[in-house]
């Protein structure tokens, strides 16, 4: 059950993400996009560990708050723009979500601790920032993937396949294999891990 403060915070998180104007279909009902990638983040943590911080969870749901505020457009369409663009991502949701939780009246501590996580530092060295990228990439997997790699080159999607295979855990391959594919689709992920 989530405490009080945290599911305040989920709901600040919501409702901010409830403001993005690009939509996605689910069930025939169009829905902000990232009002939706937050639920998922949610719900794929859950369904990854039962044991996740609190700190941990509030991560997951702010991982893209208000993502739309800074299109990937405003920045050069090469490899450098692209991390540009990645960094001040992490700052601002980092930014973004400390704003809330202070609101909320979470503690500096627990503050701090999401703005590490959501900034994805010392990944493979700390646990929870492990588990944070394990879960984002499956969720990519499980809601992304079909349509990203009808949009690209095989040569492409193996590639990013392999770079995001390289950033989980070998819990999170084991997840990640265990998630349904088309046969095209796994295909490719059989290809990108040999």
């Amino acid at each position: 059950m989530p405490t009080t403060k945290l599911a305040a915070a989920f709901s600040f998180f919501d409702k901010a993400n409830a403001k993005d104007p690009n939509k996605e279909i689910v069930k025939g009902e169009s829905i902000p996009k990232e009002l939706i990638y937050g639920q998922r983040m949610s719900q794929s943590l859950n369904n990854y560990t039962s044991e996740a911080s609190e700190a941990l969870q509030l991560a997951a749901r702010a991982q893209h708050l208000c993502r739309w505020e800074i299109p990937r457009n405003n920045y050069p369409m090469d490899r450098v723009g692209y991390l540009k663009w990645r960094e001040e991502l992490k700052k601002f949701h980092a930014e973004k979500a400390s704003g809330i939780l202070q609101e909320v009246g979470y503690d500096k501590e627990t503050i701090d601790r999401v703005s590490f996580l959501i900034q994805k530092k010392k990944l493979k060295k700390d646990e929870d920032t492990q588990i944070l990228e394990d879960v984002i990439c499956l969720v990519f997997l499980e809601f992304y993937y079909s349509e990203f790699y009808e949009k690209h080159s095989s040569e492409k999607v193996i590639d990013i396949l392999q770079k995001t295979w390289r950033k989980m855990s070998e819990k999170g391959h084991q997840a990640a294999l265990k998630l349904s594919y088309t046969e095209k689709g796994l295909d490719m992920i059989k290809q990108a891990i040999a």
